[in-house]
């Protein structure tokens, strides 16, 4: 059965949800979204993949991008979707189909915008970077991300979150020099020389940067360690790996140079790494769209594919309905008036 885009648009959420697209196997919503987009004859609908873009050719003075992965974790004995009082449970109501059945809706009932619009839904956000949609989009198709500003759907509890955190993760490695056990001074234990890294992490007081008039709050903690040899050895290498989150006034290179700074003395290996994005909100599309959500913006805790626009050059936010603390569990749900209510303030947006 075809997406009816001029249903409620919770009702549209629900038979989106019904539709399982776990990370990898997204084609047959996407062919969904893509057969009900097609005949609509104020959009231009183009496939890659499994990301379909729709985008109105007005000539309006701004174009904004209005952007959705359509992927999900695995299903948990979450599907079919259900509702209880104005709860509507199911596998990704809240990351983040709420958020594509409101800009569905848009794409559908809008056909003469006051701003021209790009909606582009994506694949694989919840899986290793290297297959997501937009990323590809991004570097082989960056003319269909080009815009003004731009909105990620991502789950905020209908608030606007701006720009987001980058991540860096690395490998400090401790050297020592193996002995046998029943020797231990004949060499140098590296887990114990180890020990200096974590009183690093420790001792580490977040910086709490304000960027555009937002608070970031930045973090650096091990998230594993590895180490020995065998039960009688004195282990020569030991190996602390850090997560940094670090706010959007620092570049990648910047956060690579505060790394080694702080673990000077220690091999420092970078292994992944994503860039931070201003959140851009002095840009008057932006402006006008603060204006029409209300409230006031907080910074992202986190990183999202705003990070992706940024490099683009294009502004960004992250705007949706759903509650963040509930993607994934099993007991996922999003509340339906927020869902109403994220499409009845982006409307007001886009008029």
């Amino acid at each position: 059965m075809g997406l009816d885009l001029f249903s409620d648009v919770a009702e549209l959420t629900a038979e989106i949800v019904d539709i399982e697209s776990v990370s990898g196997a997204e084609k047959p919503l996407s062919d969904a979204i893509e057969a009900a987009l097609r005949p609509l004859p104020h959009l231009t609908v183009e496939r890659d993949g499994d990301s379909v873009i729709a985008r109105t050719s007005l000539g309006r003075a701004e174009r904004v991008v209005i952007a959705g992965h359509v992927d999900t974790v695995p299903v948990n004995d979450n599907l079919p979707s259900r509702v209880d009082g104005d709860r509507l449970y199911g596998c990704g109501t809240t990351d983040m189909k709420s958020g594509v059945a409101v800009a569905l809706r848009l794409a559908a009932t809008l056909p003469e915008p006051g701003r021209d619009v790009t909606y582009v839904f994506y694949e694989c956000e919840e899986v290793e970077a290297d297959r997501n949609g937009l990323k590809r989009l991004a570097e082989t198709r960056p003319e269909l991300l080009h815009g003004d500003f731009a909105v990620l759907m991502e789950p905020t509890y209908a608030e606007i979150e701006g720009g987001c955190q980058g991540t860096m993760r690395v490998e400090v490695t401790a050297r020592g020099e193996r002995a046998h056990s029943a020797r231990a001074w004949m060499g140098s234990n590296a887990i114990h020389t180890a020990g200096r890294i974590l009183d690093v992490l420790r001792g580490y007081e977040p910086a709490r940067p304000v960027v555009d008039g937002l608070e970031y709050h930045e973090g650096l903690n091990a998230v594993f360690v590895r180490g020995g040899v065998a039960g009688n050895v004195i282990p020569d290498e030991c190996v602390v790996t850090v997560n940094h989150r670090f706010a959007p006034d620092k570049s990648l290179a910047q956060a690579e140079a505060y790394l080694r700074e702080l673990f000077a003395g220690f091999e420092v290996t970078v292994v992944d790494a994503a860039p931070a994005a201003r959140p851009g909100l002095t840009h008057p599309a932006a402006a006008a769209f603060v204006s029409a959500i209300g409230g006031t913006p907080r910074a992202k805790l986190g990183w999202t594919d705003v990070s992706r626009f940024a490099e683009l050059g294009v502004p960004a936010v992250n705007y949706g309905p759903g509650d963040p603390p509930l993607s994934h569990t099993r007991d996922e749900y999003v509340e339906i008036p927020l869902i109403h209510d994220c499409e009845a303030r982006m409307r007001m947006w886009l008029c």
